[in-house]
């Protein structure tokens, strides 16, 4: 995205406004400080961002909305305490939430860093002149914040991989995951794949899937054998570790030593009746045993408690990946597999519940048919690459949707830019 400059981050665009139903509020009733004309004593006691505040603020009027969202992943802290209260140990979670206070509390989003402004992660500054935008723009919140993962997966921003193929029919975030998942409607969730698997493949994809599709791979391998992304993501991004730091000014920072564009597969450590996979994809999460040793010695004394090859779920799905070129792709092929070879040294301890140690053989009714190349697949109706099964084109969005103001008619071409596609992101 391109900067914004200092006065575009804080200008309000008196005219939009004005139509803004928020517009009937006084600044002061979520802004506190004092309606005079006198700059100095008008700021005084003043909130910067009343979203911090939401539950006497954006509460006050969202009472369907406000309690859910302010115990949800998005605002609380629960899903990294998930994670590294398993590897740590009771007496050292007062010195984890210390390091949390400076390195990963204002990660986590507000109402306004949604709905009103930019989070601060890309420098903040009003999404449309103080407008409130009820359905975020994708480019400025969502992949501002999941950036270096989702973002580049999606739009196709690793080199030499196609963008998922969803991005490519003109479908934002929100398309897939709704607002009250945004929200946390009706969810107590302690980490974001607790709970029910949704979004869901199956949620549009239902007729496609399993056994009575009518897809011969997808009748072989029915739905307690892979995930969906087993067969149908490409390379993603794993990060080895990340440490954090403070200067001695006193500011925090992180450094991750590297990172790798890969794809395995292994045991799902999730299975469960949502997610009822043996195979899944597991990506290496930025973690290592010293990741918080500026705080304190041995803070993750029970690092071997949790793996660092995590479930994934990556957004680059494509139709057609090197997985499903052929049967002997996977079977019997070790290159996609998270094997002992794979996995580092000192993390093999850690990772004993998702390693394998090879891939499954071809099951040998199948094995004849290992050198034939798979038939020709027609397109399906409705879909330039078969993707979408029989459902209807795209339609094109109205010029105030999620996109930003981009009325173009669908297309099923990569991207080459995402700058290109964003038009000012």
């Amino acid at each position: 995205m391109a900067p914004m400059e200092p006065w575009q981050r804080v200008w309000i665009d008196a005219e939009t406004y004005t139509q803004d139903i928020h517009s009937y509020i006084n600044c002061t009733d979520c802004h506190q400080g004092q309606a005079v004309d006198d700059m100095e004593a008008a700021h005084e006691g003043m909130i910067a961002s009343p979203g911090a505040e939401a539950a006497t603020t954006c509460g006050n009027c969202h009472t369907d909305v406000t309690p859910d969202s302010l115990n949800s992943l998005h605002s609380t802290l629960a899903g990294y305490d998930t994670a590294i209260y398993a590897r740590s140990a009771p007496e050292n979670h007062a010195v984890l939430e210390d390091m949390e206070s400076y390195h990963c509390n204002n990660c986590h989003a507000t109402c306004g860093d949604c709905h009103v402004s930019q989070p601060v992660s890309v420098g903040g500054g009003l999404l449309s002149g103080h407008d409130f935008v009820e359905t975020p723009p994708m480019s400025n919140t969502c992949t501002a914040c999941h950036g270096s993962r989702v973002k580049n997966e999606y739009y196709g921003l690793n080199e030499g991989l196609p963008a998922d193929v969803h991005f490519r029919e003109r479908m934002g975030c929100t398309d897939c995951h709704t607002g009250a998942e945004m929200h946390g409607t009706d969810v107590d969730a302690a980490h974001r794949y607790d709970g029910l698997a949704e979004p869901s493949c199956i949620s549009c994809h239902e007729d496609q899937v399993g056994v009575g599709s009518g897809i011969e791979q997808h009748e072989i391998h029915g739905t307690e054998t892979v995930s969906c992304q087993v067969c149908h993501s490409v390379a993603y991004t794993s990060c080895v570790n990340c440490h954090v730091e403070r200067t001695e000014d006193d500011i925090p920072f992180y450094s991750i030593e590297e990172h790798s564009i890969d794809f395995y597969i292994g045991l799902n450590p999730l299975q469960n009746a949502e997610r009822p996979y043996e195979y899944t994809t597991l990506r290496h999460v930025p973690i290592d045993i010293d990741s918080f040793s500026f705080y304190g010695d041995d803070l993750l004394s029970n690092f071997d408690a949790r793996a660092t090859w995590v479930y994934a779920t990556p957004h680059n799905i494509q139709r057609n990946t090197p997985q499903t070129e052929s049967c002997t792709s996977c079977h019997g092929n070790d290159e996609y597999f998270l094997t002992q070879a794979v996995v580092a040294a000192e993390e093999l301890a850690a990772n004993q519940s998702v390693m394998v140690d090879g891939a499954p053989p071809l099951p040998a009714e199948y094995a004849d048919r290992a050198q034939a190349q798979p038939e020709e697949v027609a397109p399906a109706a409705g879909s330039d690459d078969g993707f979408w099964g029989d459902a209807p084109p795209a339609t094109p969005a109205p010029a105030d949707d999620f996109w930003g103001g981009a009325a173009a008619q669908p297309t099923t071409e990569a991207t080459e830019s995402a700058d290109a596609f964003w038009g000012n992101s």
